[in-house]
């Protein structure tokens, strides 16, 4: 079964210095029926503008991935950690027991442009930590590059949680295959270009949540830049 959740099906907020695109409820929407998809409770397509972003604001017991699109982002945090991470980078934060952290667009003067993902952790309780990673952009190329998973590598940030983030640039007329295990999810968001999945069509920033497909057929009818998320 594949779900399609088109780009202007989300709820936007638009706060000046901030636009915000959110495939589920989130702060102040809530849709009872859109509240999780598996273990996946948010994402967000957010726009940054330069100098600009959220103060210290605490979380606990959630997995944290940014994975930064365009400009770069700036995190501080109550454990002492401070990283600045652009395109190419995805940054992991182990909410746990509780940690304060901080976000901001590093620029003044380039706009900052991410997707924010949530996840239940394996367990509750877990030590709060926060890693930085960098993966090869060049290896996206037609390929599903795995760059966040629960079964960590060299590039690869490390996840609380039977999963694993991959991030893909398809060239126009290339195809993948992807194996979907039995009782597995798959979360599929096109950042740019033209996917189709199966006999489903998206275009930039739809979004598909999918179960029960044994085998799913990506091929690009354009360039496409898109994540691909295996949840249990």
């Amino acid at each position: 079964m594949l779900q399609l959740f088109p780009a202007a099906s989300r709820s936007e907020i638009d706060l000046g210095w901030l636009t915000s695109r959110r495939s589920f409820s989130f702060g102040d929407y809530f849709d009872p029926a859109n509240t999780a998809f598996g273990v996946m409770r948010v994402c967000n397509d957010d726009d940054i503008a330069p100098g600009r972003g959220f103060g210290p604001h605490p979380h606990s017991d959630m997995e944290i991935v940014t994975v930064v699109l365009s400009g770069s982002i700036k995190h501080e945090d109550s454990l002492g950690h401070t990283a600045v991470t652009g395109y190419g980078g995805v940054q992991r934060m182990t909410a746990g027991t509780g940690v304060v952290h901080a976000e901001y667009n590093a620029s003044e003067t380039e706009p900052l442009s991410l997707l924010q993902l949530w996840f239940m952790p394996e367990k509750r309780g877990l030590e709060p930590s926060f890693e930085t990673s960098a993966y090869d952009t060049g290896a996206l190329r037609n390929a599903l590059l795995p760059v966040a998973s629960g079964t960590p590598g060299e590039q690869v940030a490390k996840l609380h949680q039977d999963m694993t983030i991959y991030l893909s640039r398809l060239e126009r007329g290339h195809e993948l295959t992807f194996r979907q295990a039995d009782g597995r999810r798959v979360f599929l968001f096109v950042i740019d270009g033209e996917l189709d999945v199966n006999d489903a069509k998206l275009q930039a920033r739809d979004s598909a949540r999918i179960e029960a497909e044994p085998s799913l057929t990506l091929a690009a009818g354009a360039d496409a830049f898109f994540m691909l998320i295996d949840l249990p």
